[in-house]
């Protein structure tokens, strides 16, 4: 981190406060102010579990089994595994307005500029970032634009929504993916020279335990929606 300049967590601090509030903004119109608030508690006090752990170093013990670095991605997993198994939690999901569940991806231009900054601080390898493996920057870069014409005229583009978010969905699992192979553990795959560990450190630890899990939500959400949901009943913005 001393490295880093102070722009770098600055950037990401602002990243992160920008996913919140997309994400806040996608439920308030459906959810409840108390629980609302609830939502935005339980947030904030995973963010500090996550935080006060990376601070303490613990996500750079690398010799773990399972890998420490799994405790940042399996729980936010296991919730999204819960809520789309609840009949209830289904049927919010499908009254969400599908044109701000796509605009919640601007949030990965400036993530995919702090892993840039990142890798030039030697924190992670360059196959992270989209001078390598990583392309998840045409996502955020082209959701405005889907955003606009998946909604023109009064009317859905259904086959337009659903490439898009199944594409950029794949964009996600790669960079996921690279990550965790660039990690030093025992089946590292990249970044030997330089490999991943500044994911591990705070604040940055917030992009696999919160930023990812929210864009993975986002998909499936608007995927489901657009293959479940009947098309008049459809909820845009």
């Amino acid at each position: 981190m001393n490295t880093l300049p102070v722009y770098v967590p600055v950037v990401f601090g602002l990243t992160v406060l920008l996913t919140f509030f997309l994400l806040l903004n996608v439920l308030r119109q459906r959810v409840s102010q108390p629980r609302l608030l609830t939502v935005a508690g339980l947030l904030m006090l995973w963010w500090l579990l996550v935080s006060s752990l990376a601070l303490s170093g613990f996500f750079q013990v690398a010799n773990t089994r399972p890998p420490r670095l799994f405790f940042l991605i399996g729980p936010p997993l296991l919730l999204l595994v819960g809520l789309f198994s609840r009949k209830r939690s289904r049927a919010l999901f499908q009254t969400l307005p599908l044109q701000r569940l796509t605009l919640i991806h601007l949030v990965r231009i400036p993530v995919e500029l702090v892993l840039l900054w990142l890798f030039f601080g030697k924190l992670v390898p360059v196959e992270m970032t989209f001078e390598g493996r990583n392309f998840d920057i045409l996502a955020g870069l082209s959701a405005p634009l889907v955003a606009w014409l998946g909604f023109t005229g009064g009317r859905v583009n259904y086959r337009l929504l659903l490439v898009w978010n199944l594409l950029c969905v794949g964009l996600l699992l790669n960079i996921v993916g690279t990550a965790v192979l660039s990690a030093p553990l025992p089946f590292q795959r990249f970044g030997f020279d330089q490999p991943n560990v500044g994911i591990g450190l705070f604040p940055f630890v917030l992009l696999p335990s919160f930023i990812v899990p929210v864009v993975l939500w986002s998909h499936l959400v608007s995927i489901r929606q657009l293959l479940v949901i009947p098309r008049v009943g459809l909820t845009t913005t």
